[in-house]
């Protein structure tokens, strides 16, 4: 496993972290009990980076990754979590506004439940689970977290854009407000790379790239017949809804012929993609499984990127948010 500085915060996490999306049950049924086997897994592999939240599972992720930490007794593991806003933005608004989206008690009743979940003293990165650019004016929200770090309840501050909107986070990158920002990532969404990572570059904002394999269609290994095998009301059920399946199987099927000529799976060129810039403190694809995590962790071997691929992928960018 290789390591990557967190930014300007003195921390060196591994570039592969672990998306705990799934163990919180939205993603298809899950056994605990297997979860923390496969946490143990993932740490004994290097991963020591973990990204959960209140909303997966509502805290049942956070529940399981305080199970595993509590039996753990390897190196130190780095918890991000992140507290939801308590109005929701509309998807399609492109001005909302920040101001009493996270009130001061609010944010303190979530530190404090998801600290308990965890079962730790101090959360390494505490995030909001979404931005609104206003928030760099109506900065409530961080006289509060700022209050909590005093306290020390939390370490560090971190914020998750809004799905698909990386261009959200360019000033908040340019003053350096929050030590991390969590984006959509991978190689259909490929516009962070033109503004937000150099903006963060310039201030030492580390960033943490979110379904680098597009939520399971860029592992390559999706067929025609696949919706039809997940469970009705999970997540990748519901997102692939209608026409979106096949729409995203065959753009899929583009990229997987072009890559082929570079790489013997299309996770593979996924995985290293999104490597490839050094912006990127971490990647964190859900994990359900060990096979899983070998496979995500197999690419960490900072090897290049073919300049040719990387000249040919800007064609299948796609841009869409299958999130809501």
């Amino acid at each position: 496993m290789k390591f990557r500085p967190f930014g300007r915060t003195g921390w060196q996490v591994s570039e592969v972290g672990f998306g705990a999306w799934q163990l919180g049950g939205q993603w298809g049924t899950q056994d605990d009990a297997e979860s923390v086997r496969v946490l143990h897994y993932a740490f004994e592999q290097g991963i020591n980076f973990v990204d959960t939240a209140e909303l997966y599972g509502a805290g049942h992720s956070e529940t399981v990754i305080g199970r595993a930490l509590k039996e753990w007794r390897g190196q130190k593991i780095y918890v991000a979590t992140k507290a939801q806003p308590i109005r929701w933005p509309d998807p399609g608004d492109d001005a909302p506004q920040m101001r009493g989206r996270f009130p001061a008690w609010y944010l303190r009743e979530n530190v404090e439940a998801s600290l308990k979940r965890l079962g730790q003293e101090r959360i390494d990165l505490f995030q909001l689970h979404s931005w609104m650019p206003d928030g760099l004016y109506a900065l409530d929200w961080l006289e509060t977290l700022n209050a909590l770090r005093l306290e020390g309840k939390i370490d560090k501050i971190g914020v998750s854009l809004r799905d698909y909107r990386p261009g959200e986070g360019v000033d908040l990158a340019r003053f350096g407000l929050v030590e991390s920002q969590q984006v959509v990532f991978n190689l259909f969404e490929q516009r962070p790379a033109e503004r937000l990572f150099p903006a963060g570059a310039a201030t030492g904002t580390a960033f943490i790239a979110r379904v680098p394999l597009d939520s399971g269609s860029l592992t390559g290994t999706w067929t025609k017949d696949s919706y039809g095998s997940w469970q009705p009301g999970s997540q990748p059920h519901q997102m692939f809804r209608g026409t979106r399946f096949a729409e995203t199987l065959a753009r899929v099927e583009a990229l997987k012929s072009l890559c082929a000529l570079y790489f013997p799976t299309l996770a593979e060129a996924a995985i290293r993609y999104v490597l490839s810039r050094p912006e990127v403190s971490t990647l964190i694809p859900g994990m359900r499984s060990k096979a899983e995590v070998d496979m995500n962790i197999r690419y960490s071997d900072s090897q290049p990127f073919p300049v040719a691929l990387a000249g040919a992928l800007p064609a299948h960018a796609w841009v869409r948010n299958f999130y809501q």
